[in-house]
């Protein structure tokens, strides 16, 4: 086991001038998607450019993307979004709500992982896109004497253009470090019984306080092409294993819970059915009028549920009948989540810490 009780000291037999070497410490780095530092313009524009840029997320042929996404999407898109990221900011913090509560989480992870593992660990969090990136975040780690780094993208499900690519830039972050911790990444926690529990629990905390029961529950997931799918990535078949054990644990039918997904874009078609059209669709066709939607797929509220669901959604269902819409916030740093998400890190540390 390392001992990080010991000071950083000299190497045993090495000369009186050589550097004294940190004692070795267990580096946890929680990793979520990003965020711009404000809403004006060019933050706007940085941020979504080195979003769209990603190959993971688009994997069309640079030749063709990248003309279309410079001289075209980034003249326009950084106004409409940022004015979508100013309706949600946290004006008094100067951040976004993602930065709010992954900081939130990350404070309650490393109480936890304090209370475990005492000064051998350090706890830190990054994000792949804006800032704090996670190649300082890597060189923050090594500097503080982390020889081994436990990678932990906070995203339940594993999808090329939301794990892969967290991954990527870690491994990235490593190339560039003359002395490589030893690293391990955490796989998907979607069917985790602690996952599922913290979920079920939010549902029953929401549903417990409404008056009127909603006539089924949405579980709204970040949509990718289907195309991705074809070509093996497992994202659709563990949301559909999520809402199935979500479901069990509730102890409901098929006809109260459902799944569906959103925020396409581009011209392609995506994972299906599309929440802005279902939920119409329930209002319509099946006289849904009253129903709650949650995103069990984003570990913390975002623009995706802030802003998407919470009011493009909202409106599309309202505007075809529906009359009670209730969006039930993801965990976030709940007490339930914060459970789940350290004994996942304890999981994951077995073999390099007792």
């Amino acid at each position: 086991m390392l001992d990080a009780t010991k000071a950083a000291t000299r190497p045993a037999h090495a000369p009186a001038d050589h550097p004294k070497v940190p004692a070795g410490k267990v580096g946890i780095l929680l990793a979520n998607l990003g965020t711009p530092d404000n809403y004006d313009y060019w933050s706007m524009r940085r941020y979504l450019n080195e979003f769209l840029s990603d190959r993971r997320v688009i994997d069309y042929s640079p030749w063709l993307w990248q003309p279309l996404l410079q001289l075209v999407i980034l003249t326009k898109r950084p106004f409409s979004s940022g004015e979508a990221y100013k309706s949600i900011w946290n004006e008094e913090a100067g951040e976004s709500p993602l930065m709010t509560i992954t900081k939130a989480q990350t404070a309650k992870i490393e109480t936890a992982m304090r209370a475990r593992y005492g000064d051998q660990v350090e706890v830190d969090f990054c994000m792949r896109y804006g800032n704090p990136s996670t190649k300082s975040k890597v060189r923050a780690l090594t500097e503080k004497g982390c020889r081994r780094i436990l990678f932990f993208p906070l995203y339940p499900h594993y999808a090329g253009a939301t794990s892969a690519t967290a991954n990527d830039a870690f491994f990235r972050a490593l190339m560039d470090e003359k002395w490589q911790p030893t690293a391990r990444t955490v796989d998907p926690y979607f069917e985790h019984p602690l996952y599922i529990e913290a979920l079920a629990q939010s549902i029953e905390r929401r549903y417990a306080e409404m008056e009127t029961k909603p006539d089924i529950l949405v579980c709204s997931y970040h949509g990718v092409p289907k195309r991705y799918l074809l070509e093996g990535d497992p994202y659709h078949c563990q949301c559909q294993k999520t809402t199935r054990l979500l479901k069990e644990r509730l102890g409901w039918d098929d006809t109260q819970i459902t799944t569906t997904f959103q925020s396409r874009f581009g011209p392609e078609e995506w994972l299906k059915p599309y929440t802005v059209e279902e939920v119409a669709r329930l209002a319509e066709e099946d006289g849904k009028k009253n129903i709650a939607v949650c995103a069990p797929a984003f570990s913390a509220d975002c623009i995706e549920t802030l802003e998407e669901i919470n009011e493009e959604i909202k409106e599309s269902f309202e505007e075809a009948g529906g009359e009670h819409f209730t969006y039930i916030p993801c965990l976030n740093d709940d007490d339930a989540h914060i459970t789940a998400l350290s004994t996942v890190i304890e999981e994951n540390l077995d073999g390099w810490l007792d």
